[in-house]
């Protein structure tokens, strides 16, 4: 698909300019600039469904974020293409440094707290299943599954015992650093194409794993969201941590088999699955588990 012949076919009484985005690893995104109007034209990857990726549940969760003011509006959805338009932010990145002081944690609850107790979205997301699967369509594609993959799954089977079920909420599920964008009034959260019905306690780890947020962050995180800073809710949160890295670990090693875009992705995989190691090696991690299987 040509960006520019759908954004003829989007605004057929426009000339609309496009411009490729950076910043990609599973779709193609473009910025279109028409009658004075910008939006984001994102064009989605090759066999993304066997990342867990449902194009019109993406959509339904896109338009859920942007109802609870998390995420841009939602212009249109080509069902067929898997194409999703949405309103270009006029905004600046959030570095995972700023991101990670006390007044930038706050306003990460406030935005990602409305779309978690809002309407639910057609879509489910367990992390515990997610690897599970995607190792299963890594080997199918040929790809070999790291060593370090066994042990990983073994102790999230450990956690997920120790946890036991949780209830689901809407959930982002990505919450990568390059997915906020800060401007004057808000943070925005964008790219909601793994979102689902979820454990929020997955979603803060994400957040959390992926912006380096050492314990007391945490604790500043939970008090945010809840409040206060439970034990409970304080060793949820460190294991699910594990679950993030693990998540992305295993999403590196199947787009090995299935991605046509130019990217490392087995550098992808080595870097979470050491990264995971450490968390799991921690005292933190250890007495968080053990806090979890004594409850």
């Amino acid at each position: 698909m040509q960006p520019a012949s759908l954004a003829a076919r989007l605004w057929p009484d426009g000339s609309p300019r496009v411009e490729p985005l950076g910043g990609g690893i599973t779709n193609h995104n473009f910025k279109v600039s028409v009658d004075g109007e910008a939006f984001v034209l994102r064009i989605g990857g090759k066999d993304t469904e066997l990342l867990g990726i449902d194009r019109g549940a993406e959509h339904a969760a896109a338009l859920a974020a942007a109802v609870a003011g998390t995420g841009p509006e939602v212009f249109a959805f080509l069902a067929d293409e898997g194409v999703l338009v949405t309103r270009f932010v006029e905004g600046r990145p959030a570095p995972p440094e700023e991101l990670r002081e006390p007044a930038a944690i706050a306003r990460v609850v406030a935005a990602l707290k409305p779309f978690h107790e809002g309407a639910a979205i057609p879509a489910r997301f367990d992390s515990f299943r997610v690897v599970e699967t995607y190792a299963e369509a890594a080997a199918a594609h040929g790809v070999r599954i790291p060593a370090a993959y066994g042990s990983a799954s073994k102790l999230a089977r450990r956690i997920e015992r120790a946890r036991g079920p949780q209830p689901a909420v809407p959930c982002h599920n990505d919450l990568l650093n390059a997915n906020f964008i800060l401007d004057d009034e808000r943070l925005w959260i964008v790219d909601w194409e793994y979102a689902g019905m979820g454990d929020v306690f997955f979603d803060l780890a994400n957040f959390s794993v992926n912006h380096e947020l050492v314990e007391e962050d945490d604790d500043e995180l939970l008090r945010c969201y809840f409040g206060v800073r439970a034990e409970e809710n304080a060793a949820a949160l460190a294991v699910m941590r594990f679950m993030s890295d693990l998540r992305e670990a295993m999403w590196g090693v199947v787009q090995q088999g299935i991605s046509e875009l130019e990217f490392d992705f087995a550098g992808y995989a080595e870097e979470h699955f050491e990264r995971l190691g450490g968390t799991a090696a921690a005292p933190r991690f250890r007495a968080a588990l053990h806090t979890l299987e004594s409850s």
